[in-house]
């Protein structure tokens, strides 16, 4: 057990402090109680921390959120995507870092963080980036941000440095579900292709649904054109001006099948390569995504507009969403749908697309209509049948 003790301040006023051991046994104490009350009250709470195993030392929550940031960072290095690593490299050198780096972690308070969540939220330029809707993109920047700082805190817990996560429960924008997503018909697909450099890409992946970096990592060696199939092993994305391939979003390859008028682009563009070179481009060099304001998509995409005044304004992304839009006006099924995208689930894929899925539900109004119809005329008949019996 530890014990109280009555000292004199510099000042001549009363103060007191308890010692205790730590759970290594080292000694330690604490000082500064103005009552004697307060000082037991202290010293029964590390007591019973330390028989619960929650003892926390005040003097290792000294350390600063730099310092436990840059080690949390590069613990998560190679177990991340490059991607996903170097979006939170971003958020640490943007916001998390500037505002908090150089914070010992057991100073930070909860009305602190919240504070900062409004900070973040008055200075976001909601600017629409790359199509994405600008509070969409601004209720994300500010997510990734605090999930961030709640994940550094997070192990300070797990070390005994802290006894809680302040950052934890703080109120946080809601994410937008009024996304409009851009579907093009078959016509405009076809349009969009032949105003386009790479016209079977722009079809490929209208009528595939593969994310860019999936389809600009196909091989070869990854179609089947006997079963008119595509095997999707690999993804390839841009990342601070370097291509990095990895698996697919998911971690899991899937095979996703083709259209019939698709054969012979494709074979025509495998044609003369090696099992192992890249389907689209040269075969060697991954076709980069090109630039939202002057690349060769958006041209195309102008191009197309001076056709068909209908035509939406689209991004390279929107082709996986028509991809999705005309599976199911084909009569796809959510679980094919689902399989065809690489989705986590038919919830998902359902979540994502639940406007594509509409007629459905007039659909089985449609057909509980009949079914009602059908068993009316039944009943009146079997009656008839038993009454002459």
């Amino acid at each position: 057990m530890g014990s109280v003790h009555a000292y004199a301040t510099a000042a001549g006023e009363r103060r007191y402090r308890i010692a205790f051991r730590r759970p290594d046994n080292t000694q330690t104490s604490e000082r500064g109680f103005r009552t004697k009350k307060d000082a037991e009250l202290r010293l029964a709470e590390v007591e019973v921390a330390k028989a619960r195993g929650e003892h926390v030392d005040p003097s290792t929550a000294r350390i600063t959120v730099e310092r436990l940031g840059v080690e949390w960072l590069a613990s998560r290095e190679n177990v991340l995507k490059p991607s996903a690593y170097s979006s939170l490299a971003s958020t640490w050198d943007k916001h998390v870092r500037p505002k908090w780096g150089d914070r010992s972690i057991g100073s930070i308070r909860h009305s602190e963080v919240g504070a900062w969540m409004g900070e973040l939220a008055a200075h976001e330029t909601r600017k629409a980036t790359d199509g994405v809707p600008a509070k969409l993109a601004s209720a994300t920047t500010i997510r990734r941000a605090h999930g961030l700082l709640a994940a550094i805190l997070d192990v300070a817990v797990h070390d005994r440095r802290i006894s809680r996560n302040v950052a934890r429960g703080v109120a946080l924008p809601a994410k937008s579900r009024a996304m409009t997503r851009r579907y093009l018909s078959h016509a405009q697909v076809q349009l969009l292709a032949d105003e386009a450099r790479h016209p079977t890409l722009v079809m490929f992946l209208a009528y595939t649904g593969l994310r860019w970096g999936e389809a600009t990592a196909l091989r070869v060696r990854h179609i089947d054109a006997l079963r008119r199939r595509v095997s999707v092993e690999e993804n390839a994305v841009l990342v601070s001006h370097e291509i990095h391939v990895g698996t697919p979003k998911t971690h899991r390859s899937r095979s996703v099948p083709f259209p019939a008028f698709l054969s012979l682009p494709i074979a025509q563009l495998a044609e003369g390569k090696s099992r192992d070179a890249l389907l689209f481009g040269d075969g060697r060099e991954h076709v980069r995504l090109p630039a939202s304001r002057n690349g060769w998509f958006t041209a195309a995409v102008k191009a197309a507009q001076a056709i068909d005044v209908d035509m939406p304004r689209i991004t390279p992304h929107d082709l996986r969403h028509t991809a999705a839009s005309l599976a199911v006006s084909s009569g796809a099924n959510v679980k094919a749908v689902q399989r065809m995208l690489g989705h986590a689930s038919a919830a998902m894929t359902l979540d994502v697309y639940a406007d594509l899925f509409d007629d459905d539900l007039d659909a089985v109004a449609t057909a509980l209509d009949e079914a009602k119809r059908a068993a009316v005329v039944v009943n009146p008949l079997s009656r008839e049948r038993d009454r002459l019996a």
